[in-house]
């Protein structure tokens, strides 16, 4: 997959991108990112000036419709033959969940526009975006770290990125549940000790507690998760009736 990251602030990325596992699926050729500096498309070539004061007097500054679009245009011209999808990331975006993390791998590249400021102008947005994310109900600088989220996340699901699918599905939200408690060495440690289930060397039983305490740790931590995931099952149940 190709990720082509526009911002004002290339240098938040170097460190984001330069280890672990976004690192090695560079190395494997599993994805490509590049980063792209939008005041290289603006028209002011003095100062490289990208916004300018709203319209109707609020406070703050605006990043204009012009260089947005011209940095827009040359990511679809680079990446023509793989027909990117242009996501913004704002907080009026829909919510990044699993399903829409998932719903990313379908797609070739992502052309990601990071905001700044007050946000951009509305006409970029109708005629240019064609997926607005966001990654929480708070407000943060810009949308540089949004797009390190993103990255990441779709990055881990690419297949050959990790070693073990498996790692991938045991996480919390694959299946819209929080995680089982999970355990490594020394078996006992200040006093308390591993269950033994997972010394038992029963998979089968091991599979069975990892199932139950994955429900019961989202219904406990996470009623949302558990009513959601309680709609799924009731939905199943009565789509096989019918």
């Amino acid at each position: 997959m190709f990720f082509d990251i526009l911002t004002l602030f290339p240098g938040m990325f170097e460190g984001a991108f330069a280890d672990s596992i976004i690192k090695r699926a560079q190395e494997r050729k599993l994805v490509t990112i590049e980063i792209h500096n939008i005041r290289d498309y603006s028209g002011d070539k003095r100062h490289g000036t990208v916004d300018d004061y709203p319209y109707g007097g609020d406070a703050g500054m605006l990043l204009k419709p012009a260089p947005l679009a011209a940095a827009i245009k040359a990511g679809k011209e680079r990446l023509s033959s793989l027909n990117p999808k242009v996501i913004f990331l704002t907080p009026q975006g829909e919510l990044l969940r699993q399903p829409v993390v998932e719903s990313l791998l379908s797609e070739q590249a992502l052309i990601i526009l990071c905001g700044r400021y007050k946000g951009i102008d509305q006409r970029i947005r109708e005629r240019y975006i064609d997926r607005e994310i966001s990654i929480g109900d708070y407000v943060l600088s810009g949308g540089e770290v949004p797009a390190m989220v993103l990255v990441d996340a779709v990055t881990r699901l690419i297949p050959g990125v990790l070693n073990d699918r498996e790692s991938a599905e045991a996480d919390s939200l694959y299946n819209g549940l929080l995680s089982y408690p999970q355990y490594t060495r020394p078996e006992e440690f200040e006093g308390n000790r591993v269950p033994e289930i997972l010394l038992s060397g029963h998979h089968v039983n091991i599979k069975a507690w990892k199932e139950e305490q994955a429900l019961a740790n989202t219904r406990a931590r996470r009623p949302d998760l558990w009513k959601e995931y309680e709609e799924r099952i009731n939905d199943k149940i009565r789509n096989s009736k019918s």
